[in-house]
């Protein structure tokens, strides 16, 4: 994957500026300037732009501020770590009484926890970031990278009251999460049609960067359907509004409105070298939001329709590599097995030039447009193969291969745990030499985070020592567990298999 840094905008004044006079000069003198004084009021030059009525407005940022401020809000996530006491914890709780700390640590060395901490006490580590009311009810979208492993969510509304927070559901893909308030009455930004936001528009950013409080930036929107690379998730959907507007840390999670005050998406990464702002910030638009909102409202967790395919954007080298006819689109790079696409009839060398009649020119584009479907789901796409312009009925399917909606107790369970959970692949499997597993891609406050110390990416492979080998499995066995569970499994980035053991 590539990485996207490394990008340095700078801007070198070479000359010297003096406002209001100026001098000439040559080498044999000073050349005599005459001034000349004109009677009458200054001419005072206006910027507009346009409504979405078509009206002519003038380009004025203090009214939608002062609308949009009071339903952007900070929060202050705790994580609060107990790394234990003894040397041995990934050793079952059997075994542990039969030697003392001396022998543990001659035969398995000192505890060194996932993250690098030998034994200690309680760790709390506190981040900060922002988030957008988006109903008077006290729903609230920030980033999912504000609220991760949370044990203690804390809310601040643009008048200085002060809450407790409650996790509703999260989504690494996009790097969303939904949170709530106990509060009513709440001023809220609406969404509107990301689809209609045009490059040069002008846009707000409102967040709260470096704990500076409900601060407001201005700037256009730079480009559409960026994908710069940087969710690590294994279903990663990036398609970006980049925005010139200023966005530094504290901002994750802000709003990005239009002049009218509408929510045209969520703040989530800046390209910078140094970690502050350099010029470009991206934004995951807000029909991405608007899907994950409601998907979290009413199921608990998020309902995405997969095609099933490795894709990569069309570009000139890619088109002469493969003797392509276009240049724009997106290419099909490989189909997995028993895939919506590769059902439909989509092939390796086809290349997607639209879906449901909307034209794509690249992988974001793409994921963004088929990211808004459910399973079950149907999209019509076209496609370019050798030359030829095709139509193709795709009914979109879910990440484990069905076409329903996830059921509400396997979201009950998955609540009630305090995670989310993904199938991990064959290469990664095969990496590890496990048969197969599934992968904590998200903690919130449930029974693990409060009865142990287990972290973002352990890969369960048995519980209570059965084979692990999807996350269907996985659900079921948990649904109908009581009392004592313990969980083995291993990390991608860290040897030896680890063990969980916690009560129901």
């Amino acid at each position: 994957m590539k990485k996207f840094g490394n990008l340095i905008i700078s801007a070198i004044l070479g000359s010297a500026l003096t406002i209001g006079s100026f001098f000439l000069f040559d080498l044999n003198g000073i050349e005599q300037v005459r001034v000349q004084h004109i009677s009458g009021a200054p001419v005072v030059g206006a910027a507009y732009t346009v409504n979405d009525e078509g009206e002519i407005i003038p380009l004025e940022f203090t009214d939608v501020a002062a609308e949009v401020m009071p339903a952007v809000v900070h929060i202050k996530s705790t994580q609060v770590r107990k790394v234990s006491a003894r040397p041995y914890r990934n050793i079952p709780d059997p075994f542990r009484d039969f030697f003392d700390d001396d022998i543990m640590e001659r035969f398995f060395g000192p505890y060194m926890d996932p993250g690098g901490q030998q034994r200690g006490d309680y760790l709390p580590r506190v981040g900060s970031g922002s988030g957008v009311i988006i109903n008077s009810d006290g729903f609230i979208v920030t980033n999912n990278h504000v609220i991760d492993n949370a044990d203690d969510i804390e809310v601040t509304l643009h008048d200085n009251r002060v809450y407790k927070a409650r996790v509703i559901g999260t989504d690494p893909s996009t790097d969303l999460a939904l949170i709530r308030i106990k509060e009513n009455g709440l001023p809220f930004i609406p969404f509107v049609n990301s689809d209609d936001v045009e490059v040069g528009e002008w846009v707000l950013a409102v967040g709260n960067p470096f704990n500076l409080n409900s601060t407001v930036t201005a700037g256009i929107v730079s480009a559409k359907a960026r994908n710069i690379n940087i969710l690590h998730d294994q279903s990663a959907i990036e398609s970006f509004i980049q925005t010139d507007a200023a966005i530094n840390m504290g901002n994750s999670g802000g709003a990005l409105v239009n002049l009218q005050g509408g929510l045209v998406g969520i703040s989530t990464a800046i390209a910078s070298p140094t970690g502050a702002y350099a010029g470009y910030g991206f934004a995951v638009p807000s029909n991405i939001v608007s899907k994950v909102v409601e998907d979290l409202m009413e199921y608990g967790s998020v309902q995405r329709g997969y095609l099933g395919l490795m894709i990569r954007s069309v570009d000139g080298n890619l088109a002469r590599e493969k003797n392509l006819d276009i240049t724009q689109g997106v290419y099909v790079d490989s189909i997995t097995a028993e895939s919506a696409a590769g059902e439909a009839g989509i092939k390796v060398g086809d290349v997607i030039t639209e879906v449901d009649g909307n034209k794509v020119k690249s992988s974001g584009e793409l994921l963004e447009l088929v990211g808004r479907k459910r399973p079950g789901d149907k999209v019509n796409l076209t496609i370019d193969r050798y030359g030829k312009s095709r139509d193709f009925n795709v009914v979109l399917r879910s990440r484990e291969g069905s076409t329903t909606l996830a059921r509400s107790e396997q979201v009950e369970i998955l609540e009630v745990l305090g995670i989310e959970v993904e199938d991990i692949d064959k290469s990664t499997a095969r990496k590890l030499d496990i048969p197969g597993g599934v992968k904590i891609t998200s903690m919130y406050p449930g029974k693990l985070r409060n009865n142990t110390d287990i972290r973002t990416g352990y890969i369960i492979t048995r519980v209570d020592g059965k084979q692990i080998n999807s996350r269907d499995e996985f659900i079921n066995i948990m649904k109908e567990k009581e009392g004592g569970v313990m969980f083995e499994g291993v990390y991608e980035d860290y040897p030896g298999v680890y063990y969980y053991a916690f009560g129901l």
